[in-house]
């Protein structure tokens, strides 16, 4: 659904950016009438419950009109959180120096899951992790999800 979640943030950021919100993305997980649509979005004062709120009501407003997903699905709007998702190369470079968890599509060395400090993207769109001293560069597109780690 890569190419539909794609379709869906381009069907969202001017109703999300119109609404005085950055659309940080989206994730679409199928699972039969359980199916989830999660929208994550951020503002400069940080994401109040109203402003989840707000967006929901929009986003269901606009998807009456455009039905772009078939079938049953919850609608989730949420707050980034202090475990932030990454979904855009513009992320990774913003949280460049931070720690964050990846998990791969694929196995990469026998492993899915890397956590590391993060030393940004290369312009070929390669993330690169530092993990125990070792130096990953993994495709952004061999990333199926990517988590900032709190750090206390």
């Amino acid at each position: 659904m890569a190419a539909g979640v794609e379709r869906l943030q381009q069907l969202l950021q001017p109703t999300i950016s119109g609404l005085g919100y950055e659309l940080l993305g989206v994730e679409y997980l199928p699972q039969g009438r359980h199916s989830l649509l999660r929208i994550y979005i951020d503002h400069p004062d940080g994401i109040t419950v109203d402003d989840c709120s707000r967006v929901s009501h929009q986003v269901s407003a606009l998807f009456d009109v455009e039905d772009p997903i078939s079938g049953q699905y919850t609608l989730e709007v949420s707050s980034p959180g202090l475990d932030r998702p990454l979904f855009s190369p513009d992320h990774y470079r913003r949280f460049t120096g931070s720690v964050v968890t990846l998990r791969l599509l694929l196995p990469y060395e026998g492993r899915r899951r890397f956590t590391g400090r993060l030393h940004g993207i290369g312009d070929d769109d390669e993330v690169v992790l530092e993990v125990d001293g070792e130096l990953f560069g993994f495709a952004l597109t061999a990333i199926e999800k990517a988590n900032l780690v709190p750090q206390w």
